[in-house]
């Protein structure tokens, strides 16, 4: 059933998730006045513990996924492995925005690299790979073997010299469908963060620049260094690919810049970890732009008014105990951002911190200073 009505507070909305995103979702939609329902299996999630209404059950539980439809005006989700069935079967009930057919091209990695180069997007050289026969004898190498499904924050990847690392990684990953994807070399990475209504408009966020560890994100530089065209570049790409996949919601698309030219990662159906800068540097965030898109609201004005600087803060830091949090809470120019999960484990994102200013070297400056202070290493 598709959305044709706008929805007004104080509906309930459904949320597929409760991790760190669903949870800025319910709170984004508890001040615009709305209710929210959240479907997560863990007891402890993050967004369980703020919902009106918590759903402990496995996302295709029959019960529960009837017990969703009745009561909302329409079911969003915060990550791209809920089963692609699942929202369908919701669907022929309520309004479910991004689409299961978006889902499924951004929660599998070949049909997403099918998907790019079918519309002529750019993107690095791959190879699908369902058997050890498919393995290349070269042209793809240096690589990354990628799992096709449930791999995030550098799981399920491996990189790979020539065939024979390959065809163990292949092994080590239990023969599973997956991408060898030949290795660029990069200069810098960027994301677009966008959203995009029933209407076909489109209010995409300024690019940001990103920088990794161990395939997980550290930072994220608003704006991006690196020049204009590129990041105008990136945005237009960000949109195509949105009026591609007639995608409502918010969407985050990936890019490696490579010699100046952008070839495009990763796309996720959602609200996006690179765009959590937007809680304090945007008229509008993310999180409200996924909200407004779902219920069929005129998109937010998605302004920067202060360069930022986000750094992500992992379980790591929780070595010793607690963090010594007046570290950061000292400093007049820095949000800080809890998600409040359960457990503290060495890569798991547990919050994140983002520092706003006028001036986007001093800015940077003080986020790192803030990052060391706090015992981030690296």
């Amino acid at each position: 059933m598709s959305a044709g009505k706008i929805i007004l507070p104080p509906a309930t909305l459904g949320m597929l998730g409760g991790g760190q995103l669903a949870r800025f979702f319910v709170i984004a939609a508890h001040e615009m006045g709305y209710r929210v329902m959240v479907l997560d299996p863990d007891k402890n999630s993050p967004a369980g513990v703020l919902a009106d209404t918590h759903l402990c059950a496995a996302y295709d539980d029959r019960a529960a996924l009837t017990r969703m439809a009745d009561a909302c005006a329409a079911v969003t989700t915060e990550f791209e492995n809920v089963p692609a069935s699942v929202l369908d079967a919701l669907a022929e009930s309520v309004p479910v925005h991004p689409a299961a057919t978006a889902v499924a091209i951004c929660q599998h990695r070949v049909s997403e690299k099918n998907f790019l180069r079918d519309h002529g997007f750019p993107h690095a050289p791959y190879a699908e790979i369902n058997g050890e026969d498919d393995l290349p004898a070269d042209g793809l190498y240096p690589g990354i073997l990628k799992v096709a499904r449930f791999g995030y924050d550098g799981k399920g990847q491996a990189r790979v010299r020539d065939r024979d690392e390959a065809l163990a990684a292949f092994r080590n990953f239990k023969s599973e469908q997956c991408v060898l994807e030949k290795m660029l070399t990069l200069d810098y990475e960027v994301s677009v963060v966008l959203a995009r209504n029933a209407a076909g408009c489109v209010a995409p966020f300024p690019v940001a620049e990103n920088i990794h560890r161990n395939g997980i994100l550290d930072i994220s530089i608003v704006p991006a260094r690196g020049s204009a065209a590129v990041r105008e570049q990136a945005q237009a790409l960000a949109r195509g690919v949105a009026e591609k996949l007639s995608y409502i919601g918010t969407l985050g698309v990936e890019f490696f810049v490579c010699e100046g030219r952008l070839y495009i990662n990763e796309m996720a159906p959602r609200p996006h970890n690179s765009g959590h800068y937007t809680l304090d540097a945007c008229v509008t965030n993310q999180f409200e732009q996924q909200i407004r898109a779902l219920c069929g609201l005129p998109l937010g004005d998605a302004r920067l008014h202060s360069p930022a600087v986000m750094v992500n803060l992992l379980g790591d830091i929780w070595r010793d105990g607690e963090p010594a949090w007046n570290t950061l809470l000292d400093q007049p120019d820095l949000k800080l951002h809890l998600y409040g999960k359960h457990e503290a484990r060495p890569g798991r994102k547990m919050g994140h911190f983002t520092v706003i200013g006028n001036d986007a070297d001093a800015t940077l400056k003080s986020a790192m200073e803030a990052r060391a202070r706090i015992g981030v290493e690296g």
